[in-house]
């Protein structure tokens, strides 16, 4: 027998002249979102996202002051979107009005958390770099996406296939949620440390500096999770087109450096200090306005801030959640967050750091 949902997802597609496709489920990420391909009987190919509201708490309520947040859970903390369908339809129609490429949407029921988008295709830059892609094309190319966007002062409300959702800062609660995952997780995962409150009270003032810069500095379309397996080669389209994105529902108002960080401390593949400082080049030499040594300073600032806090997250997946393949991305997490610590405002951080996680832990 069909579950209840299964028989939702059934009458929503039959409702939208989708009741003859075949369908595909496609392989699914750390989150509570499903997916599949549609295949209609002409060949041509749809995406059907499949978000149970109930399975996640509530969104942070723009007005909802740090202990309200603290008290409605997770989402509202972090100021995530909490996998709301509205959030994606939003967000996906402002960014195809400013001329990128998000999926078209077709159909969308928020209430249920159902949609149907267009089908951006299976070119995902990190298998077309593991097939040998041309990297350097592909990664300017990611920059030149972020530089249009970032030319662009996003409303307070975005607004798009029928759907408005609040675009709320990346501030200091949510930056202080992102780096304590380290402290609360990996001692799980790394029995050998003991975070005591000392401890933690000397953490949280050394990330004091780095969040009242991330805060302060909150002023672009922050996609959030803009990385090699959420980003889609278009060949066939023009100029930053050719980058199709994808899981951008969470998205925030934030500092330019967080999608820098994203693209260029990439968990899941490598990425080489000469990408690395081809793409900043690029990125600093199109805002010209930019004082370049202060924004590098905030790069690596908020980049070591952002890949601790995945640190934390893979501690969490592997000790609570039982996914060990996520040890496999700790020693290149370890390896960018070295590459950041010369940061100027990072002093404290290091000296915390060398106090409490031994190099031999560091992997």
């Amino acid at each position: 027998m069909r579950t209840d949902r299964e028989a939702a997802k059934a009458a929503f597609l039959e409702a939208n002249g989708l009741g003859d496709v075949s369908r595909s489920p496609l392989p699914q990420d750390a989150s509570t979102r499903a997916y599949e391909r549609l295949v209609r009987p002409n060949g041509d190919t749809l995406i059907f996202m499949d978000q149970p509201p109930a399975l996640e708490s509530v969104p942070c309520p723009p007005d909802a002051s740090p202990e309200q947040r603290a008290a409605l859970g997770f989402n509202a903390l972090y100021r995530l979107a909490a996998g709301r369908v509205d959030a994606f339809l939003a967000c996906a129609g402002w960014l195809c009005d400013q001329g990128l490429s998000a999926p078209r949407v077709i159909a969308a029921d928020a209430a249920q958390g159902l949609a149907v988008l267009e089908d951006l295709g299976t070119a995902m830059y990190a298998t077309v770099l593991a097939d040998g892609g041309d990297e350097a094309l592909l990664y300017d190319t990611a920059i030149d996406a972020l530089l249009h966007l970032h030319a662009v002062a996003p409303p307070a409300v975005l607004e798009g296939h029928g759907a408005r959702w609040p675009l709320l800062s990346y501030d200091g609660v949510a930056l202080k949620f992102g780096h304590d995952l380290f402290v609360d997780w990996f001692p799980k995962l790394k029995p050998q440390v003991a975070f005591d409150d000392a401890a933690r009270e000397s953490y949280d003032d050394a990330w004091a500096r780095v969040r009242a810069r991330g805060e302060a500095g909150a002023s672009v379309f922050c996609h959030r999770d803009y990385h090699a397996e959420n980003l889609i080669w278009l060949e066939d389209r023009e100029g930053p087109r050719r980058v199709g994105m994808i899981d951008f529902q969470d998205a925030l108002l934030a500092h330019p450096v967080w999608d820098l960080s994203m693209l260029l401390h990439d968990a899941r593949r490598q990425i080489s200090p000469q990408i690395e400082e081809r793409s900043l080049a690029r990125y600093l030499a199109a805002r010209p306005q930019l004082d370049a040594e202060r924004f590098i300073d905030d790069y690596k600032s908020l980049g070591a801030l952002n890949v601790i806090r995945i640190i934390g997250i893979f501690s969490r997946l592997v000790t609570r959640d039982g996914k060990p393949k996520y040890l496999a991305f700790m020693p290149r997490l370890w390896g960018y967050l070295d590459r950041c610590l010369d940061a100027s405002a990072l002093a404290e951080v290091r000296a915390w750091l060398d106090a409490h996680v031994p190099p031999e832990l560091r992997h």
